[in-house]
């Protein structure tokens, strides 16, 4: 676990680094090496790492989700934006409870945070397998209609990356 740790702190630190110098030139590449190794040293002590699958299918499903999450993101703003817009807002907000299978608490965070990210949900508590969302439009106010509509989309794919 702590090697996967280390793997995982180091990749996504250098990842960050490169990104904010968007350069490639031995300087600010040796640099990102070094302060990303420093970091990923660091944070071998955080235990929720190793809920991170590191397999093919894993990478996979993150891109998959990655994708479906900008998909979700794209048609929800476009939403709200024609809600804001209309003259007569037609919305029927509610706080929803919906179930989610992940069990691994950074799973439940991801989850949760796909679907705050969202415009026209807001995710407002989470105690053990249940997620509590205010949502703008509620279309559904039983928990596997509200969970069927929200969090499906998500959760199949972040299964994958945390089991």
């Amino acid at each position: 676990m702590r090697i996967k740790s280390v793997i995982l702190s180091f990749s996504g630190g250098l990842l960050v680094w490169l990104g904010l110098n968007s350069s490639l030139a031995g300087p600010v590449l040796i640099s990102g090496i070094v302060v990303a190794a420093v970091v990923a040293l660091f944070f071998t002590r955080v235990p929720v790492l190793g809920d991170i699958k590191l397999t093919p299918r894993a990478l996979a499903a993150f891109v998959v989700w990655l994708l479906v999450f900008l998909v979700e993101l794209v048609k929800s703003n476009i939403d709200v934006m024609f809600r804001v817009v209309t003259p007569r807002v037609k919305i029927n907000p509610a706080i929803v409870e919906v179930k989610t299978r992940l069990k691994s608490p950074l799973g439940r965070l991801a989850l949760a945070n796909s679907i705050t990210l969202t415009p026209g949900t807001l995710t407002t508590d989470i105690k053990d397998d249940r997620l509590y969302i205010h949502w703008i439009d509620a279309t559904s106010t039983d928990v596997e209609g509200a969970t069927k509509k929200i969090v499906d989309k998500f959760e199949k794919h972040l299964e994958v990356i945390f089991g």
